[in-house]
């Protein structure tokens, strides 16, 4: 029987982070999940993914913290044996206007989004480097792209994430470990269903396909990019928006 490979995916409680870890659950993978405050829905997310017949294991830490994301980095490492996969999902937003922005809420985005992928990825590198192999996948966004009024610390946070993405991905690539972004437009979330009915019409004019994008959307590109049929494709980003921006 062929060993399950392990992924370790930061965010992982809710949305498309969720989405992720169940669609690799299902294509064999064992789970660990990264989350930074315990709640009942993590037991339950555990035991869906055990039920489909995965290892899960839950990984307590705030990515913003460089010794916090080695601690999880080692966690993992001492329940699986190796990690074959990390994907940098977790992110926040803190949106407004530069004039109206405190430095507190343009650096807690970019801790948490951009410092975060680096220590994740910084603390994993190492294990991979050693196994001359792995796949690591980092949630940008179109917005990072393209950039949006209101989201100046959000879109410095994401473009950064693609810069980060393409050097990472020269660096490591003698070594068989493949680096690459995916960029997400509107996507049905818990953050988004909030919205009216008005600005979700304004949000479609924006998109060819007319919709949001759903997690399972995004979920089922990361399969793509764990799998040997992403074998030649490094430092890449790939757009999940519908079209919004091209």
């Amino acid at each position: 029987m062929e060993e399950k490979k392990v992924a370790l995916i930061t965010g992982a409680t809710r949305g498309i982070g969720k989405e992720i870890a169940f669609e690799l659950a299902l294509n064999n993978y064992s789970i660990a999940i990264n989350y930074r405050n315990y709640s009942k829905e993590l037991e339950t997310l555990k035991s869906d993914i055990e039920a489909i017949g995965s290892k899960c294991g839950l990984v307590q830490g705030d990515v913003s913290s460089f010794n916090e994301c080695k601690n999880m980095v080692e966690d993992t490492i001492e329940a699986f044996g190796k990690i074959d996969v990390l994907v940098n999902n977790a992110g926040i937003t803190k949106d407004g206007l530069i004039m109206r922005m405190k430095e507190e809420d343009f650096t807690s985005v970019i801790d948490i989004n951009l410092v975060g992928t680096f220590n994740m990825t910084r603390n994993t590198i190492s294990y991979m480097l050693k196994q001359k192999s792995g796949r690591i996948i980092n949630i940008s966004s179109v917005v990072g792209v393209a950039g949006n009024a209101g989201q100046t610390n959000y879109a410095a946070s994401k473009a950064g994430i693609i810069g980060f993405t393409k050097s990472l991905a020269k660096e490591v690539a003698s070594r068989n470990i493949l680096v690459n972004a995916i960029a997400p437009g509107f996507i049905a979330t818990d953050m988004t269903n909030v919205l009216s009915d008005n600005v979700k019409e304004e949000i479609f004019k924006q998109i060819p396909l007319k919709r949001m994008g759903t997690p399972k959307e995004i979920a089922k590109v990361v399969k793509f990019l764990c799998s040997d049929d992403s074998s030649y494709i490094t430092g890449q980003v790939i757009h999940v928006d519908g079209g919004m921006v091209m």
